[in-house]
């Protein structure tokens, strides 16, 4: 016991006495998590919740201009800067100036385009049925069209779903215009009212329902994204100190020491584990406790800890398990402390990049996605989504137990065996 004890001390004193490697153990995460978190909860706050801000220059002679924009602010999507004194050559550049995204235009002659339109549509029906029209009104108007403006910084997917919930009201007036037209001319147009409100109202919804696993209810957020991904980060980032604290002891010829020492290496070994699992435990408490009490208090979602709270211990404790793995795998193959710092935070910030952490799987290349099959930041990050966003059970959690099994041992063989051919075991 008192072997244990004093190997464990030591570790410890090597561990405190490391500054930089306890600045990046933990204060990088925290900071990590809250400005990461911050950056992307105003993304989806711009998408799911705050309006878009538009300017919107009607220039229509017609009401149809003014029911678009009324449908557009009565939709709640959009917050709406209507500047109808100003030209259409000039918005270009008052849409930069006023510091707006998008910017709508709306000619002259949208209602009687509109009106056109539906005339002739109404006329075909009217022919194909074989009834009489008042074909006095011969006026032909093209069809408008209306100018979208996007600063150029915005991405294309954003200015074509805008451009898409425009379209989707536009497609309202067009089809109360054609069922006016029609109506007026079977000279029954005061009965159209009806049939418009029975259009609209009888439009198909969509129900939005949540691919989770249990009933859970929680909607995914950044905070739910964030701070398991970058704990994962920061986590295998203890290369840098665990790494470099071999190295120096095989180079000191300290681990040969301890070979004349009333002790087994496997104690040695057995001790550095321990206390760097115990580490990665307290960055997971740190980091998750800052989610669920300090980023609250900053109007930042809360982060919901999942039901299942062995599975979570058993996702934490594999997760640290292989971060330590591979820092004692840096450790035996690194020759000095430069190429251990060097090397662990190069290949952690690749396998990160892979692995999800800094982009999302999802919108990589299929080449891309494949090879993050093999970094093990992908498989802890996976754990870890299992549990907080798709409420998932130890049944959902094989393959990433499966694959970060496969990547310890395959770690701690390579650590063994490199070790011995140094004869240092």
């Amino acid at each position: 016991m008192f072997k244990i004890f004093s190997s464990l001390r030591k570790e410890f004193l090597l561990l405190i006495n490391d500054k930089v490697g306890l600045a990046l153990m933990f204060l990088m995460p925290l900071l990590l998590v809250f400005i990461i978190t911050v950056i992307q909860d105003s993304a989806y706050k711009m998408v799911n919740e705050n309006q878009i801000p538009i300017l919107v220059v009607n220039h229509d002679q017609g009401k149809e201009g003014e029911k678009l924009v009324a449908l557009l602010s009565e939709s709640g999507l959009f917050k709406i800067d209507l500047q109808n004194n100003l030209q259409q050559k000039s918005l270009k550049s008052e849409l930069l100036s006023r510091g707006k995204m998008v910017a709508l235009y709306i000619p002259e002659v949208f209602t009687a385009g509109l009106e056109s339109n539906a005339g002739d549509v109404s006329q075909i029906l009217m022919d194909d049925l074989g009834l009489e029209y008042d074909s006095s009104d011969t006026k032909k108007i093209a069809m408008p069209a209306l100018s979208f403006y996007n600063d150029p910084v915005l991405q294309e997917n954003y200015s074509f779903s805008i451009m898409g919930i425009i379209q989707s009201y536009m497609g309202v007036i067009e089809n109360g215009l054609m069922i006016e037209r029609m109506y007026a001319s079977m000279d029954i147009g005061d009965k159209s009212a009806k049939l418009k409100d029975k259009m609209i109202s009888n439009r198909v919804k969509i129900n939005q329902i949540l691919a989770s696993n249990n009933n859970s209810t929680a909607i995914p957020n950044s905070t739910q994204h964030n701070v398991p991904a970058w704990t994962i980060f920061a986590m295998f980032f203890m290369v840098v100190s665990l790494g470099s604290n071999i190295v120096k002891e095989r180079v000191s010829g300290s681990f040969l020491r301890l070979k004349t020492m009333p002790t087994t290496f496997m104690l040695v070994m057995f001790s550095k584990m321990s206390v760097y699992v115990v580490v990665a435990v307290l960055q997971v408490t740190l980091t998750f406790s800052m989610g669920i009490w300090v980023l609250p208090r900053l109007g930042l979602p809360k982060l919901t800890i999942p039901s299942d709270f062995i599975a979570f211990a058993a996702v934490v404790f594999i997760s640290s398990m292989a971060a330590v793995s591979y820092a004692l795998l840096i450790g035996s193959i690194a020759r000095t402390e430069q190429q251990a710092n060097g090397f662990g935070a190069i290949s952690i910030i690749i396998f990160g990049a892979i692995g999800g952490i800094l982009v999302p799987t999802f919108v990589m290349p299929g080449f891309m996605q494949f090879a993050g099959n093999f970094s093990p930041l992908h498989w802890c990050l996976e754990g870890f989504y299992v549990l907080f966003l798709k409420g998932g059970s130890w049944q959902e959690l094989r393959y990433a137990f499966s694959f970060l099994g496969v990547f310890i041992l395959i770690c701690q063989l390579t650590t063994y065996f490199k070790l011995r051919l140094e004869r240092i075991i």
